[in-house]
């Protein structure tokens, strides 16, 4: 706001400047005739200056955006800069040829000053048109995560009656093979894996440290069925623990290697989930089934979203060198 101020008070105060200076009739009395071929070669570098300016300032900044504030200020203003002298020097060139009319020093003096004005203006422009675009991705994202908070309400009702009754079959189930220990760390892994999905739901985020402990339980039940035939490896640096993340997200992770992957005695499968700087590394080696796989393809995409929307992030999804890496930011 108090940049739009002052660039409007300095336009509106610019011809009493001129005055000031005296300039004003020494301009119109060295500028030369007017004519249509005049009008419209003016007219039409000035609106190519302030098509490309405006382009270069909003839409293609975002080609160099993933680079440090000093280097994106220093590429705007050398980009800036040659656009500015590039169009003048243009004009200076084509408008003789087109208008049959040498232009005085005192136009191609006064020229450079109108263009610098017009650049400066659709910097200006531009700036605010940033605004209202990040404003309004801000508004449609807020409109996204009401939305899915209401799904979540709607879904919470539909299932309020169906835990207590897996609870209570767990529970039955549990006291029935009591003797069998194996069966019995089955069930409490499998009641505390529903438990967890059923409070996850209310949440947008937990704790990493809470995910870990999810997704043991979610681990032994994977090694109860294939043994020695899938090993995992979790290497988290402890300052990490309290960190957020989406809940199920590893589990997802884990879930997707095991579903799409070979685990055989010969090709066991291992799963490596470690951290490095702020980032959660989940990696398998590719060796994929050959038996028909049930699968819709949304989990890593619908991962994404969420991951954008509550962190304004994405996660990253190689395959380089047969080793599928997914990277989840912590920061």
């Amino acid at each position: 706001m108090l940049r739009v101020s002052l660039l409007i008070a300095a336009l509106i105060s610019l011809p009493r400047t001129l005055t000031l200076f005296d300039l004003n009739q020494k301009l119109f009395d060295s500028f030369s005739e007017v004519s249509f071929r005049d009008i419209i070669i003016r007219f039409l570098f000035l609106f190519i200056m302030s098509l490309v300016s405006l382009e270069l300032n909003t839409n293609w900044k975002r080609i160099y955006s993933q680079y440090s504030i000093f280097v994106r200020t220093s590429l705007t203003i050398v980009l800036n800069t040659m656009l500015f002298l590039g169009i003048v020097q243009l004009f200076v060139l084509i408008y003789p040829l087109a208008v049959r009319q040498v232009l005085l020093e005192s136009e191609i003096g006064f020229t450079y000053f109108v263009y610098f004005v017009v650049l400066v203006i659709t910097i200006f422009i531009t700036r605010i048109l940033k605004y209202q675009m990040i404003h309004h991705a801000d508004l449609l994202e807020n409109e996204k995560l009401k939305q899915q908070n209401l799904q979540k309400e709607l879904t919470a009702l539909k299932n309020q009656i169906n835990p207590h009754f897996l609870f209570n079959s767990l529970n039955s189930l549990n006291s029935i093979v009591r003797d069998n220990k194996n069966a019995t760390e089955f069930i409490k892994k499998l009641s505390f894996m529903y438990r967890y999905i059923l409070q996850s739901g209310e949440r947008d985020l937990v704790s990493l440290q809470e995910e870990l402990k999810f997704l043991d339980s979610y681990v032994h039940l994977v090694k109860t069925r294939y043994q020695d035939r899938f090993i995992i490896d979790i290497t988290i640096d402890e300052k990490h623990l309290q960190k957020e993340i989406p809940p199920l997200a590893l589990q997802l992770l884990v879930e997707n290697a095991v579903k799409h992957n070979e685990i055989s005695k010969k090709n066991p499968l291992q799963v490596n989930i470690y951290s490095k700087e702020e980032i959660i590394y989940v990696e398998n080696e590719i060796r994929l089934r050959t038996s028909f796989v049930d699968s819709t393809g949304n989990g890593l995409i619908n991962l994404d979203k969420r991951y954008f929307l509550l962190q304004k992030q994405h996660i990253s999804i190689s395959n380089k060198k047969n080793i599928f890496r997914v990277k989840l930011p912590l920061n």
